[in-house]
């Protein structure tokens, strides 16, 4: 029975029963004629999700970083220079990507626990007078760090620079869970994946991609076959698929929009950011400390909290496994030992993320934290009490 608890990691998360059964579908002819009435609509509720109209979606048998590659590979030649910030395990790993691809990569370097650096980047783009960068990427949500970056922002430093560059964006760990604005914030690539907010198996890379990004695709000279945007929206376009693609995904992805839709996506992202701060008052209950330096980069998908000097966070999150059967997630990276993560994000509700706190206040209490038993728990009941009472009064 211990594999009913639910997980507390970022991801891959909690998977709906509806959903399980939703992709428990015989094989099926993805060739036939009427495939399309099935994928074409997942395709355009999905930009929904995005937030787009102007925008197509694409999707790829692949995680996130299949996401990735195709974002890069498709827009971009060698040589190319791009802009990016560092600040996180999964910010890195777009330029670690970049630079394999033969890309010029500059880098702004940021304290682990800060967002975006849209003020250096405007800076930088203002100097580039010849316009030689050709993107400039970023990660909405930094699921190492716990910090939720502002694209907004990233855009008015780009539009006060007056510079051409692309704006990519890997929302893996926020789409369908935080508000995602692709074309109010000027997107032209946006990165998720199925195993996250969609509350999927891991397996569909899932793309946003502007106009100006398919324009970017005629004089791209970067390879790319299995990734080509190209072939994969010349099939799409008829409902097919240039290759085989993942089918029970496909109408997993269905069924999880409807989902989405069904709620409402407002009310996702209210549950979500609920959910958050529950965690957030059980933290500060403990006196422990988020990794994610203010307020305002708090993220409304995973927490990444500082254990007490002296302590092991690998040891706690080996220990909660052990003898809880419970996930959390390992800091990674420069957090590496310092920091676990809470993951409180796709199917989860008030109760679920309390037996999260629970287990997790057990394993410190085990390891002798400097925590009293019970004060996290507390602090986000008292939260989840008071939230939920003002949601039923303003819906009477």
């Amino acid at each position: 029975m211990t594999d009913q608890n639910p997980v507390f990691i970022p991801g891959p998360t909690n998977m709906p029963d509806r959903l399980r059964r939703a992709i428990q579908v015989q094989t099926q002819d993805h060739r036939a004629p009427d495939f399309v009435n099935t994928f074409a609509p997942v395709l355009e509720g999905t930009k929904k999700v995005f937030g787009t109209t102007e925008g197509k979606v694409v999707t790829f048998p692949a995680s996130g970083t299949g996401g990735w590659e195709a974002a890069v590979c498709n827009t971009l030649s060698p040589g190319d220079k791009v802009l990016v910030g560092r600040y996180g395990v999964f910010s890195h790993r777009w330029i670690d990507l970049c630079q394999r691809h033969g890309l010029d990569v500059q880098i702004v370097d940021c304290a682990w626990g800060e967002g975006a650096p849209a003020a250096r980047f405007e800076e930088i783009l203002s100097a580039d007078k010849g316009h030689q960068i050709r993107a400039v990427l970023t990660t909405h949500n930094e699921t190492a760090t716990g910090v939720r970056s502002d694209i907004a922002a990233v855009r008015r430093a780009m539009d006060a620079a007056s510079h051409p560059a692309m704006l990519f964006v890997d929302c893996v760990s926020s789409l369908a869970s935080m508000p995602f604005e692709f074309d109010g914030w000027g997107v032209d690539i946006a990165v998720s994946g199925s195993q996250k907010g969609f509350m999927l198996p891991t397996g569909m890379a899932i793309l946003g991609v502007s106009p100006k990004a398919i324009a970017a695709m005629e004089t791209a000279r970067l390879p790319r076959t299995f990734f080509d945007f190209r072939d994969m929206m010349k099939a799409n376009a008829t409902g097919a698929f240039p290759y085989t693609p993942p089918l029970q995904l496909i109408y997993g992805l269905r069924e999880s929009l409807d989902m989405l839709f069904e709620e409402g996506l407002e009310n996702v992202y209210a549950r979500h950011h609920r959910l958050a701060e529950g965690v957030r008052r059980a933290v500060d209950a403990w006196g422990l400390k988020l990794v994610a330096k203010s307020p305002d980069l708090y993220s409304d998908t995973v927490s990444a909290i500082y254990v007490p000097e002296g302590f092991d966070s690998n040891a706690l999150t080996d220990h909660a496994y052990r003898a809880y059967k419970v996930s959390f997630g390992i800091g990674l990276g420069q957090m590496n030992g310092k920091a676990f993560r809470i993951g409180h994000l796709g199917s989860l509700t008030d109760v679920m993320v309390l037996s999260g706190l629970a287990t997790v206040e057990m394993a410190m209490a085990d390891l002798n934290y400097p925590i009293t038993l019970g004060s996290g728990v507390a602090a986000a009941q008292d939260y989840f009490r008071h939230s939920n009472a003002l949601a039923l009064k303003s819906a009477a």
